[in-house]
């Protein structure tokens, strides 16, 4: 089964693939979400730390702006589950695992920025500016890397796979949207 086209692997009418995908996709989202509220959690105690007070203006900024990241990742991690709840049997399924797909990975590219923004924060309060930009430089392209080019490579050697074994050179669109 693993060497035929993907159009004859599964057998299944388009609801059964929309009820899979939903499915799949939620268990993505259950395992980004745990690390969303885990940064989220740790971005609202650390207003309340003895230290916050001396944080000068730029060290604020950022952090400001990756609570409010973080925060709006949890939403778009969120965000399929109260559509799902909306359009409950509204025979509504594959809008909502087309819609949900991208909320997922638009939150992905919004969750990139958090952990950027809460690693330049805190190496910058531990070891200064320039290792805080560093560091926050390196969080971006090891996420960048593995989210992003990583799957461009894998599928890029799935394509030249199939052209060297013959099989149709049917461009598949990513997991949720099928």
């Amino acid at each position: 089964m693993a060497d035929r086209p993907p159009e004859q692997a599964r057998r299944e009418t388009p609801l059964e693939r929309a009820d899979r995908n939903f499915a799949e996709l939620l268990q993505e989202l259950r395992v980004t979400q745990t690390g969303v509220q885990i940064l989220f959690a740790f971005l609202l105690t650390l207003a309340f730390t003895q230290r916050f007070p001396t944080l000068d203006t730029v060290q604020r900024a950022t952090y400001v702006t990756t609570l409010l990241l973080a925060m709006l990742a949890a939403a778009l991690f969120t965000a399929p589950a109260a559509l799902h709840r909306s359009l409950f049997q509204q025979n509504a399924k594959p809008a909502i695992v087309k819609v949900s797909s991208r909320l997922a990975t638009i939150g992905m590219g919004v969750l990139m920025l958090a952990f950027t923004g809460s690693v330049l924060l805190v190496v910058d309060v531990s070891l200064g500016r320039v290792a805080g930009i560093a560091a926050g430089a390196g969080t971006l392209l090891v996420c960048v890397a593995l989210w992003r080019v990583l799957p461009w490579v894998v599928r890029r050697a799935i394509v030249a796979k199939r052209r060297t074994s013959g099989a149709p050179e049917k461009r598949e669109p990513p997991e949720g949207h099928r």
